[in-house]
């Protein structure tokens, strides 16, 4: 992982509304654990914009301890001591020194509530992303999820807003581990025609986490936190790392896990007429994702099926489609046949592992005489 010394010392402009330096890793209380004063509370609800120390917030803010609980529903907070809830209307920022033109991620966790139909509004001025928060892919009660975003200015003001109102104003996500990595564009090599194919270059992965970084659908990113793939369809992929996971090859690799709703793309440079080998890896991430498995790659008009059959304690098996480029430029993709659910966890979506992606150009075998 490449990382970014400090750039800067912390400023306090006019308004007092502090800008803090860069580094890969949570923001400046990210995780809330740093409390408001109890005199800064009514109860859970946040009464100054700069209670809770490193950020600002606006609207119904509530101040979320674990184990707490609204009637009889327990409030899950996704990590430590305490989290944010944001109710109709509600926003948190903070601003940090960024180097401008950069690529960036942001990853939090967020918890639904309430409401059936909850949404995140993330903006960097002038980048922002409505997700969807309504799919639970675990059974935790929460996901982490991965926005990118182009840093036009030298200050990022990063900014987590609930744009829903709903009859109850407390109803509303839980926000918590709010972490940035910088992202550097992977460039496509004589030895891999595709950019990125061992997935290496991606959102920040919490160290002590086993759940992963959902990568949004491309409809509510303009920047992928994926550097050079495309999440070409309605439903999240999974970002998965060695630490908690069955990984093929290198430290990252990709769980493809909505069925035909989560697929992955990349638009190669080919030449028409020449041969290619499109190599790659499937399969199981060793989460008790069990049962038989297919991989669906597209490389233009080409297509190939590849089984693997999971017993949800790791392991892949390599496999090559073949094809002639018919046009400047090839869409390669990745897609699951199926639907999968955890042996362990029916509540939580799982499915096949791709990795190590390569795009080669290949000699034609000669005919026989």
């Amino acid at each position: 992982m490449k990382g970014f010394t400090l750039l800067s010392v912390v400023l306090c402009l006019s308004t007092c509304h502090l800008v803090f330096a860069f580094r890969d890793g949570l923001l400046d209380n990210g995780n809330f654990e740093q409390a408001p004063n109890a005199s800064d509370l009514n109860g859970t609800i946040v009464l100054k914009p700069n209670a809770i120390p490193k950020w600002r917030v606006s609207g119904f803010v509530e101040y979320i301890k674990a184990g707490q609980k609204q009637g009889d529903m327990l409030l899950v907070v996704p990590e430590g001591y305490a989290a944010v809830r944001l109710g109709n209307e509600a926003s948190i920022k903070q601003s940090l020194n960024v180097s401008k033109g950069m690529y960036y991620s942001l990853t939090f966790s967020a918890a639904r509530t309430c409401a059936q139909e909850e949404r995140l509004n993330v903006s960097v001025a002038p980048d922002f992303g409505v997700l969807p928060v309504q799919t639970l892919y675990s059974s935790n009660g929460w996901d982490s999820y991965a926005w990118a975003f182009q840093a036009d200015y030298s200050v990022a003001e990063i900014l987590i807003h609930n744009p829903g109102v709903e009859e109850d104003p407390a109803c509303g996500p839980l926000i918590d581990s709010i972490a940035i990595r910088a992202l550097y564009p992977p460039k496509a090599t004589r030895d891999n025609l595709l950019k990125n194919g061992d997935f290496e270059e991606g959102p920040y992965v919490f160290p002590n986490t086993r759940w992963g970084v959902l990568i949004p659908p491309n409809i509510e990113d303009d920047h992928s936190p994926l550097p050079a793939w495309i999440v070409e369809s309605l439903k999240a992929v999974k970002y998965i790392d060695a630490a908690h996971f069955s990984v093929p090859h290198g430290q990252r690799a990709i769980e493809l896990v909505g069925g035909k709703e989560s697929a992955i793309a990349q638009v190669a440079r080919t030449i028409i007429g020449k041969t290619y080998a499109l190599t790659f890896a499937v399969g199981d991430a060793s989460n008790s994702c069990e049962g038989s498995m297919i991989v669906e790659a597209f490389a233009g008009r080409d297509t190939v099926k590849v089984p693997y059959e999971s017993k949800g304690k790791g392991g892949y098996k390599r496999a090559v489609l073949r094809f002639t480029a018919t046009a400047a430029r090839t869409r390669i993709m990745f897609l699951s046949t199926y639907y999968h659910m955890r042996s362990d966890d029916f509540a939580s979506l799982c499915g096949p592992v791709v990795d190590d992606v390569k795009l080669l150009s290949v000699r034609k075998p000669r005919r026989m005489a």
